[in-house]
This record gives C-alpha cells, sequence and structure tokens, in this order.
C-alpha cells in the first residue's frame, strides 16, 4: 500500500481539470435523473473491523453501477448538432450500459466497443439498453484505434469511460451525496476508498472530498496485476502494466491511468491499496451475507481492502463506494460458494 500522508504538499501547484464547481453543476444536472443510492450501515460489519462502516450502494444505481452518473452528465451537455451524430464509447461493461441506457433515453444512437471476453450480462445490457455493440479482443485491438475510426466515419461523438472533466464530475456526484447522508447520521468520514481503474471515480471523489470533507482521506483500491495507479503515485509519472495479467474485477482492468485524471489523483489522493481475487471473493461473500447486496468483483474492492487488514480503520468513519453489481449470475454464485 502507498501511504502519501502530505497530499497538498506534494503537488500544492496543480492545475486540476475539474473542481467543486463542475460537480455540484453535475449533481443539478442529474438531479431527479440518477437514484439518490443509500448509505447503509451493518453492526456486524462494524463490530467485525472496530469501525464504523458506510456502505454507498451504487449497485442500486440505474444500470447497477456509478457509471450511470458521468455518462448522464455528459450526454446531457451534448449539442443538437453533435447529437444527430450519435455516439462512440468503449467499456469492460459498466459505462456500456450507462451510455446505452443515457443515449437512449435522449434518441441518441451508440456505438459501444466492448472486450471479446466482457460479462455477458454486460454485453446483454447494453443491447438490450438499446447500444449498438461490437466486439474487440482487448489482446489484439485498440479500442481508442477502432473508436476513432467509427467516429471520423460516422460523425459521432466519443465518449470515453473516464478520461473526461463532464465524467470525472459526474462520479464526484456520488461524494457529494455520501458526505451529506453522512452528516445526516452524524458521521464525520475519516477514511474514503474508492475502486480505480482509470481514475475517474477516485479523481471526481477527491475532488469533492478535498473540498467538503478535506480531513478525509481517500484511497484509491486496485486488483493486483493492474495496479497502475498505485505504481503511479509512487513514481510521479503514468505508469502502465504488464501484459498478460488478468483478474476477477474485470471492471478494473486498464493498462495506465488516464492523462486527465491522474494529475487529480496525484495531487489528492492518501494512497492506494492492491487486493487479491482471492479478497474480493471473500468480500464478495461478506456483502451478500450481511447487507444481501449483490456487488461484482471491482465494485467490491475497497470492502476487500479492509477486510483484509490492509489499512488501519480501527476506531475510525469509514466510507466505502461499492460501485457496481453487474455481475454474471454464475459467475457471483461460484465466488460467493468458495
Amino acid at each position: 500500500m502507498l501511504d502519501s500522508a502530505n497530499k497538498t504538499a506534494r503537488n500544492s501547484n496543480a492545475t486540476l481539470s475539474i473542481d467543486l464547481t463542475d460537480i455540484e453543476a453535475a449533481a443539478s444536472r442529474i438531479c431527479g435523473k440518477a437514484v439518490r443510492t443509500p448509505l447503509i450501515r451493518n453492526d456486524e460489519l462494524d463490530k467485525r473491523l472496530s469501525a464504523r462502516v458506510l456502505l454507498k450502494a451504487e449497485t442500486l444505481q440505474v444500470t447497477g453501477s456509478f457509471k450511470f452518473r458521468g455518462a448522464l452528465n455528459r450526454v446531457s451537455r451534448m449539442t443538437p448538432e453533435e447529437r444527430r451524430g450519435g455516439i462512440v464509447a468503449w467499456s469492460s461493461g459498466n459505462h456500456a450500459l450507462a451510455i446505452s441506457a443515457v443515449a437512449a433515453r435522449h434518441g441518441i444512437k451508440a456505438t459501444i466497443l466492448m472486450p471479446s471476453d466482457a460479462p455477458r450480462a454486460k454485453i446483454e445490457g447494453a443491447e438490450r439498453f438499446g447500444g449498438t455493440v461490437r466486439l474487440y479482443d482487448r489482446l489484439t485491438e485498440v479500442r481508442e484505434e477502432i473508436g476513432a475510426e467509427i467516429a471520423r466515419a460516422t460523425g459521432a461523438v466519443i465518449i470515453p469511460p473516464y478520461d473526461d472533466p463532464d465524467i470525472m464530475a459526474g462520479q464526484g456526484t456520488v461524494a457529494l451525496e455520501l458526505v451529506e447522508q453522512a452528516r445526516e447520521l452524524g458521521a464525520a468520514i475519516d477514511l474514503m476508498l474508492v475502486a480505480c481503474s482509470g481514475g475517474g471515480l477516485a479523481a471526481g471523489t477527491a475532488v469533492a472530498m478535498n473540498a467538503v470533507s478535506p480531513a478525509t482521506q481517500v484511497y484509491c483500491v486496485e486488483p493486483a496485476g493492474f495496479e497502475d495507479t498505485i505504481r503511479s503515485l509512487a513514481s510521479g509519472r503514468r505508469e502502465g502494466n504488464a501484459p498478460g495479467a488478468k483478474s476477477l474485477c474485470d471492471a478494473l482492468q486498464v493498462q495506465i491511468p488516464g492523462e486527465l485524471t491522474f494529475p487529480v489523483n496525484q495531487a489528492l489522493l492518501a494512497g492506494g491499496i492492491a487486493v487479491t481475487d482471492a479478497e474480493v471473493r471473500h468480500a464478495m461473500r461478506v456483502a451478500y451475507d450481511l447487507t444481501k447486496l449483490v456487488v461484482e468483483p471491482g465494485g467490491v474492492a475497497p470492502l476487500a481492502a479492509i477486510l483484509a487488514g490492509k489499512l488501519d480503520v480501527a476506531g475510525k468513519t469509514v466510507a466505502l463506494v461499492l460501485s457496481g453489481g453487474n455481475v454474471d449470475h454464475d459467475k457471483f454464485s461460484a465466488c460467493i460458494a468458495d
């Protein structure tokens, strides 16, 4: 685990791509359209960890993940001319579901690039929501290149899964809600953990928390083999992952942190934590047993981190974003049966 205690001193002069004003504007745009997801407590979980644990259930968001927030914010800002050209997006699943659903609501055509090994539930979900899915081989094809060619041919607008200010701002609304809900409970958040792939959720969360709850330390959580953000925070530059890495967390497999997200995370995150597949399976089972929530592997990574004792949470109030619940039935059953 990387722990950078003085986040402000590390990058105090950084110019960040979003600020609190952007996140508050996003919150206004999506209000009444996105779900204000519940903040859940469980006495048994608190007892096990000797902490006050607050679970933000983005599994219950529209399309089953936090990605709906960013997609809705970004699409809401498209001009009529851009909407006529359609959207092209790429995603291992949750961004695909979100863009498909939001595009359909706005009467916009959406082409979604998804890896051929993406969970069947996510592929079928994107199609059900109205997206046109084009599968690609993540080992031999470059999704950005395919997307750029489609955009050139059709005039579509590219909406990436994380490296976009409107996407990042939309994801940051999770943190604004969470702080408001915690205050309703009389709780001040000491630590906050979020799953990290390209870093959009982490960046949006870090900006929001730095503004409205600056005493809160925000950590990102990545799967073992895909600790690109953790290594990048340590080196001070964007680091890629070794080819051929595999993880149970299909939603968290990117090769390198985002160009826009990394400077934000470098400036504001307290550190990063890596979790193994075994730790993720255990957390999925605990989440189901104690809360009855179905959480996908990537979505449960923050819970996996604290259950594995990778951060000292004793006596503290800890907020965890359970970021998604889109997992194939068979895969979920196998994970919780281990």
